[in-house]
């Protein structure tokens, strides 16, 4: 026996939205902005779960990347290459601060600007966090050739770099 339709709610009553729409709206999925913001989220997710056991964020990674690839940057320097505003470098390099992953000195050629320096316990997060990082990419790539990610890359990349030379537009 079939389950009865609900009853109509009263009028001038609100309709919560369906849970899920029966099909997805096609357009969402033509959106190179769309699905490029998606797949961040669904590997920032991945990420974090892989990393957080070693006490890291997806906030911490780009900015231990950073160190990693050459330790000793200046925190404007930092700001450039992950591509964040100051205060939102600021807020991750405190916190990794407190974490043990970094320590701040001054610079010896200038002593008016800190240098941001990984600690023991940075350096130790790195095999296991870089192995995360691969391991997500590898589940991300299934089912492509290396010839696709490749192409897949360096269109990411031209997109990558058609939005940092866009000048944001003027009023008409």
């Amino acid at each position: 026996m079939a389950k009865p339709e609900p009853a109509p709610a009263p009028a001038g009553t609100a309709q919560p939205p369906p849970a899920e729409p029966a099909r997805p709206l096609p357009w969402r999925y033509e959106s190179s902005g769309y699905m490029i913001n998606l797949a961040a989220r669904l590997f920032e997710r991945a990420l974090a779960e892989r990393i957080a056991p070693l006490g890291l964020t997806t906030g911490q990674f780009p900015v231990l990347l950073a160190l990693w690839e050459r330790d000793g940057l200046a925190q404007s320097e930092l700001v450039r290459i992950v591509r964040v505003e100051q205060p939102t470098m600021a807020q991750i390099l405190s916190r990794m601060e407190r974490d043990g992953l970094i320590a701040r000195a001054a610079d010896p050629d200038d002593r008016r600007r800190a240098l941001v320096r990984l600690t023991a316990r940075g350096w130790s997060v790195q095999a296991p966090a870089v192995a995360a990082a691969h391991e997500v990419n590898r589940l991300a790539g299934r089912g492509l050739s290396d010839a696709q990610t490749r192409e897949f890359l360096a269109v990411l990349m031209q997109m990558s770099a058609n939005l940092s030379c866009a000048a944001a537009p003027g009023p008409t």
